[in-house]
């Protein structure tokens, strides 16, 4: 009788069963068979309260730039359902549903929690932005996504809330639980949680209590446990960004699939829609710890775009293939240039013409109509905000690009016209650059102000401005705060952000921007010899002069960073050091009035970036 040898999982005679497991023939190798499997995961991320469609959003099809309406929650529900006959299907949100929106402002993650039922997630990993208004605000969310007939597993290893405290209520049950198992063709499947622990801590407002263990750790902590328990194909659920997701792959057994979320990455080649910029091949395949092969999905940001990957597994339990692609979603009527250059629906039969192409030759798109059902659920909502929505205030006479770090790698600002390069340029973020201008405005007696890049969320298209585009740019519920602070601590402040995702490797959104304030940047240097040619603007006659170290100057910045989080640290010690006052005008409230006193922004003149020379880490000069 030969005695079974499994390296990966020991199972009783009784798992063995239930998992096909048959013995290999006398005189073979020892190793078990599995029942081969085929394994789809529907999935998305980062939607951040953006439950409606993005209108104008500008892609090349058929070789042309054409307008198009890109994404909505409607049509994510419509694309979920369109595959639902797909064999052995898993359906995967991977965090951040929540905070982005008026829809997050208004109703504190229940209408976000209402469409996600229209999907019926399988499973729900929280992300760091589920956090920004405590574990109360995350409670009542996962309240809203338990009603009814769904009841998404929300799920994370590494988060461990202090009993009798919002998430782990006396004498009632975790909401956060760290794996949960799907039996797919008779076999069970492992869905393990993750989210990512420092961006959270620092960059949210989790609970103090409320502890965020080490991402790999408990990772591999919940595959064990899932191991013991005879499951054999795991899946892993994660809210850390697609480098981390690589690099933890690497550090795991017994792991086959990642789908990730975090880093807003766009996986896949989407140049011949018009998108230069990918983070990474769909999937991508790496290996882990024992060589096993690890597949990686991620499916962009904000509804726009849908992931679909495929798995094959062999008798050896381990992953044989896998495929599949995100892709983006797309409304069924178009507008292209007419020879003025003005933008025009596209008329019959050119439109079915258009049509016919996209089905047969670009798969990168789909073109689908939104869930009726869906539509009709968020017009609960949206009724409530379209008046606060509409309310204009004014216009830019030129779009205003997103960019976290000058130089990265994904453009944010994807289909805004004049946008296109974005990334690749030293100046970095108009948008974050505009709103820094708006907070010195705001600040009377300020010297200059300091933003961070992740709390500006999207790029602003020239044209008209109205709330909801405010409540977008600057959705969060912080306040301005006027600091007391020496030229060298302003200094050590801006290398504090810096070092935060180059040295950290936590949040990109940490990278600073400024207005009356500029310098060089040379991200290939360490830390304390980055910034150089640190320059103040005198708000009066608007020169230029060499910040002084001993001098005292007034800052003003949002409250979130002015206590220390994202990486702020020594901006966290001035606080306590009494050295700020709350002037308690809310960011967003004050990008308002800033924009109705003005009338129309724009970009501001080149010399008055924040960001004047910049080489990235990798050592290129950024133009």
């Amino acid at each position: 009788m030969h005695k079974l040898v499994n390296s990966r999982v020991r199972l009783s005679a009784s798992v063995f069963a239930v998992l096909g497991l048959t013995l290999s023939g006398c005189g073979g190798n020892d190793e078990p068979s599995f029942k081969p499997l085929e394994l789809n995961i529907a999935h998305i991320n980062d939607h951040h309260s953006q439950l409606e469609a993005f209108t104008a959003t500008e892609l090349t099809l058929d070789g042309v730039a054409t307008q198009v309406e890109l994404g909505g929650f409607a049509r994510q529900t419509a694309m979920f359902k369109s595959v639902a006959n797909t064999k052995n299907l898993l359906k995967l949100h991977a965090g951040d549903a929540i905070t982005g929106s008026l829809y997050y402002t208004f109703f504190k993650g229940e209408a976000d929690a209402q469409m996600m039922n229209s999907i019926c997630f399988d499973a729900f990993t929280p992300g760091n932005h589920e956090f920004d208004d405590s574990d109360t605000v995350l409670k009542g969310f996962l309240d809203e996504l338990a009603k009814g007939s769904c009841k998404t597993s929300a799920i994370s290893s590494n988060i461990v809330a202090a009993a009798g405290t919002a998430l782990a209520p006396s004498g009632g049950t975790a909401y956060l639980k760290p794996w949960v198992i799907k039996e797919i063709d008779g076999i069970k499947v492992g869905i393990v949680g993750i989210t990512i622990a420092g961006k959270t801590v620092n960059s949210s407002r989790p609970l103090a209590s409320t502890h965020f263990n080490d991402e790999v750790a408990s990772a591999q902590k919940a595959i064990d446990e899932l191991k013991a328990q005879g499951v054999r194909h795991i899946v892993a659920l994660t809210h850390q960004g697609y480098d981390a997701d690589k690099a933890m792959a690497a550090k795991l057994t017994d792991i086959d699939a990642i789908i990730g979320g975090d880093s807003h990455s766009l996986l896949g080649d989407f140049s011949a829609v018009g998108i230069a910029t990918s983070s990474g091949s769909y999937p991508t395949v790496v290996t882990n710890i024992k060589g096993e092969t690890v597949c990686i999905g991620q499916a962009w940001e904000y509804s726009k775009a849908f992931g679909l990957m495929n798995l094959q597994f062999n008798e050896n339990g381990t992953v044989k293939s896998c495929g599949g692609k995100a892709t983006l979603l797309i409304g069924d009527s178009f507008k292209r240039k007419d020879a003025g250059g003005a933008w025009q629906v596209v008329p019959e039969p050119e439109r079915t013409t258009l049509l016919a192409s996209l089905a047969a030759n670009q798969p990168q798109v789909k073109v689908l109509s939104p869930d009726a059902g869906a539509v009709a659920t968020l017009k609960n909502y949206s009724d409530q905000v379209a008046a606060e929505k509409a309310k204009p205030i004014g216009t830019a006479t030129e779009a205003l690009c997103l960019v976290r770090v000058p130089g990265e790698s994904t453009n944010r600002s994807t289909g805004v016209a004049g946008c296109e390069a974005a990334n690749t340029l030293a100046r970095g973020s108009d948008a974050a650059q505009a709103v820094a201008e708006a907070f010195l405005f705001a600040a009377k007696r300020a010297d200059f102000s300091l933003q961070n890049a992740g709390g500006v969320r999207i790029a602003v298209a020239a044209g008209s401005l109205d709330m909801n585009t405010a409540f977008t740019l600057l959705p969060f519920t912080n306040v301005l705060v006027e600091m007391s602070i020496t030229g060298a601590e302003v200094v050590t402040t801006l290398e504090d952000a810096v070092a935060n995702h180059l040295d950290a490797k936590q949040s990109s959104g940490s990278h600073p921007y400024a207005a009356g304030l500029r310098w060089d940047l040379d991200m290939s240097k360490t830390r304390g010899q980055r910034f150089s040619r640190v320059q103040v603007r005198n708000k009066t006659t608007g020169d230029w002069s060499d910040i002084d170290p001993a001098k005292t100057y007034v800052l003003v910045t949002n409250d979130f960073i002015a206590e220390g989080k994202d990486g702020y640290t020594t901006l966290g010690t001035v606080l306590k050091d009494g050295r700020s006052v709350n002037t308690y005008l809310l960011y967003t409230q004050s990008f308002v009035d800033y924009v109705l006193t003005k009338g129309s922004i724009a970009r501001p003149a080149r010399g008055d970036y924040a960001h004047q020379m910049v080489i990235t880490q990798a050592g290129k000069s950024l133009p």
